[in-house]
């Protein structure tokens, strides 16, 4: 697994005057809505570099907070589109009339808001998120739905949740999240940060990782065609309940009319129904994708020829 960049060790004194701020607006971060603003100039800017943005980009932003991201992301690229879902936020930037003119506001929930609305036909998505850690999950399966429109994805997220994202099989940080971004991206960290780069500071570290879709990297171009929808049931079936057999996981799942078809499926897919999902890598996992699809080989052993 490739390092990531070193931390970063600027740590000026900026929260007490970015909690003043925020108190003379009338503002204070949200618990709810995890927010956590970045406070240093030097940071945002090393997002940005290692995000590899042009100056013919158009990027969506999530999360613009008091804009220390929207800077450097403006001044970088051609145009931002910033979602924040904090109103308080809109209204202050509307206000004070603060960001740069090439950043599009718009007051909005990322897990709600139409993607493909936000980029011209043909053109793919390129995010870069301070993402909040309330609905890190929730995003990262957004972009896995919407695979077939993204270019990449630059993300902060806990720590921890970022290295589930690489995690290997057999490990207990080895997930439905690991499995299905491996089936549509690559996932490399980029940099990590520490809690003192933050106002409010978490309680946890962070890490900024690129999730690239385009161009394909070379080990989803090897698995071919297959049906990602089954992919996520089954994926999703199989870590719904780890301790169990994958052929007890996926029973409850209704992917076939019964328990016989459904180990047959497994064994038709070079598995034994009593390994546990986190074992299976994600090739294996696709393998059982299209034998669920296709259904369990035939008993005959001349297909083009009926049995009396």
């Amino acid at each position: 697994m490739p390092t990531p960049a070193r931390r970063s060790t600027d740590f000026a004194m900026t929260h007490v005057p970015t909690k003043k701020f925020l108190k003379r607006q009338g503002l204070a971060p949200h618990k709810k809505l995890g927010q956590n603003f970045l406070v240093h100039e030097r940071t945002p800017k090393r997002i940005v570099d290692l995000a590899g943005v042009g100056p013919e980009d158009r990027v969506i932003e999530v999360g613009v907070g008091l804009g220390a991201l929207t800077r450097p992301l403006a001044a970088a690229c051609a145009h931002v589109v910033g979602l924040e879902a904090d109103a308080g936020i809109v209204r202050l930037h509307q206000e004070q009339q603060d960001l740069p003119a090439n950043v599009e506001l718009i007051h909005a929930d990322v897990l709600k808001v139409d993607l493909a609305s936000l980029v011209a036909p043909g053109e793919r998505l390129k995010i870069v998120a301070n993402l909040p850690y309330s609905i890190s999950t929730p995003f990262l399966f957004r972009l896995i739905d919407q695979a077939h429109l993204m270019d990449f994805a630059v993300v902060m997220l806990q720590k921890e949740v970022a290295l589930r994202l690489m995690a290997q099989p057999g490990t207990k940080e080895y997930g439905a999240p690991t499995v299905l971004l491996a089936a549509c991206a690559e996932v490399r960290p980029l940099l990590a940060v520490n809690p003192a780069e933050f106002h409010p500071r978490p309680k946890v570290d962070s890490l900024v990782i690129r999730i690239g879709f385009q161009p394909k990297p070379v080990r989803v171009q090897a698995l071919g065609d297959f049906n990602r929808v089954l992919l996520g049931r089954i994926v999703h079936a199989a870590f719904g309940q780890r301790r169990k057999t994958l052929l007890n996981g996926l029973t409850s799942a209704g992917l076939t009319p019964d328990k016989t078809t459904l180990t047959r499926c497994i064994e038709a897919a070079g598995l034994v129904p009593s390994v546990r999902a986190e074992t299976l890598t994600l090739e294996d996992f696709v393998r059982l994708c299209r034998a669920l699809d296709h259904g369990p080989p035939s008993d005959n052993p001349n297909p083009h020829q009926a049995t009396p």
